[in-house]
């Protein structure tokens, strides 16, 4: 007789998510800087960075491109993780990163730069709670979303 000691909940080891915020955020950063100088630039590099939360919201943090990055080269270099977390919460917070790639890369494709940058640095702003101080916005935003999809589903 087998215990299954999997958790019923998918999860990840904490570090992933954190290594693609890093990413993200130097990214987002680029984007801010070349958006003073290249406008279309800046908005070929958000595109890009949008596919990747598109890809991380759809398929999740493990088999998005920086989670496999994280996968491939870095995390067999660490020890074990003692740490996970679940992945809905973050797959949600890919989809809000990728609404406010979206109107970034709307705003500096229709000659609307200031729009595109303070979407880049509403995005980048919660890229950088995550990396640096392991708070994840979206994850925090996530449980009230959850509630209100669940009571509007009994209505």
């Amino acid at each position: 007789m087998s215990i299954d000691t999997a958790p019923s909940v998918s999860q990840v080891d904490v570090r992933g998510p954190r290594f693609a915020a890093w990413i993200t955020t130097a990214v987002l950063a680029a984007v801010l800087v070349l958006s003073t100088f290249a406008t279309t630039a800046a908005g070929v590099l958000l595109a890009a960075q949008a596919v990747a939360f598109a890809i991380g919201a759809v398929r999740g943090p493990r088999n998005s491109p920086y989670g496999t990055i994280f996968a491939t080269f870095v995390a067999p270099r660490l020890a074990p993780t003692s740490e996970r977390e679940p992945v809905a919460p973050l797959k949600f917070a890919q989809l809000v990163g990728f609404v406010f790639a979206a109107v970034g890369v709307l705003g500096f494709a229709l000659g609307a730069p200031v729009v595109g940058a303070v979407a880049t640095g509403f995005a980048l702003f919660a890229a950088f709670l995550n990396a640096a101080f392991a708070f994840c916005l979206g994850c925090q935003i996530y449980p009230l979303v959850a509630r209100l999809r669940t009571q509007s589903a009994r209505s």
